[in-house]
C-alpha cells in the first residue's frame, strides 16, 4: 500500500473537509492521521492516508477543489522513515503575555537544546494577548525541573509568563 501526506491550505469555507474526505474515500484511501485548523479565516489541513492509487491520480481527483484559486492542495508520498519514539514523560508548556517577536523561536529552541520534542503546538493572538500551548515529549535523561526553570527564564526575558507541567494522560 502507498502512504501519502495531503495538505490543503487556503481561504476557509464550509465543506472543505467533506469535499477532500469524499474524494479520498472514492479513491480507496483510508485516513490514518489528520490535523486541521483555521488561522484568521484561512484553512490548513494535513492528512496522512493509505491506499492503492498513485500520487498523480490523487492530485488529479483533488484538482477541481483548486479551480477557483482559493485552495492549494499538495500530495506527497510518505516513505518509511525512522520515527521518534518518546521514552520519557509528556509535558505541557503554556505561555501567555503581550505579543512580541521571537516567543515561539526562543522557547522551542530551549526545548530542542534539552532534547525535548514538541508533538503539538497551538498559538493564538487575541487582541494584544499572545497564547502558546505546546505538548512536549521529554526524554528520561533530561532534568525536567532544570528544563522548566530554563523555559521560565527564557519567557521572563521575553516579558511573558510560562508554565511547564506534566501532562495528564487522560487529557492527551
Amino acid at each position: 500500500m502507498n502512504e501519502y501526506a495531503v495538505t490543503v491550505i487556503g481561504h476557509d469555507r464550509p465543506g472543505i473537509i467533506a469535499d477532500v474526505a469524499e474524494i479520498l474515500a472514492r479513491l480507496g484511501l483510508n485516513l490514518t492521521d489528520s490535523t486541521m485548523t483555521r488561522l484568521r479565516g484561512h484553512f490548513a489541513m494535513t492528512l496522512v492516508c493509505v491506499g492503492p492509487p498513485a500520487a498523480e491520480e490523487i492530485e488529479s481527483a483533488l484538482e477541481p477543489l483548486t479551480d477557483d484559486g482559493t485552495l492549494l492542495v499538495t500530495v506527497r508520498r510518505v516513505v518509511e522513515e525512522p520515527t521518534y519514539e518518546a521514552t520519557g514523560s509528556h509535558h505541557v508548556l503554556t505561555v501567555h503575555g503581550a505579543d512580541r517577536l521571537g516567543i515561539v523561536a526562543s522557547l522551542s529552541r530551549t526545548l530542542a537544546e534539552a532534547g525535548g520534542n514538541i508533538t503539538d503546538l497551538t498559538t493564538r493572538l487575541a487582541g494584544q494577548l499572545y497564547v502558546v500551548v505546546a505538548e512536549v515529549d521529554v526524554p528520561e535523561r533530561v532534568d525536567v525541573e532544570a528544563l522548566g526553570a530554563a523555559l521560565v527564564a527564557a519567557a521572563e526575558r521575553l516579558g511573558v509568563e510560562a508554565t511547564f507541567r506534566p501532562a495528564e494522560a487522560d487529557l492527551l
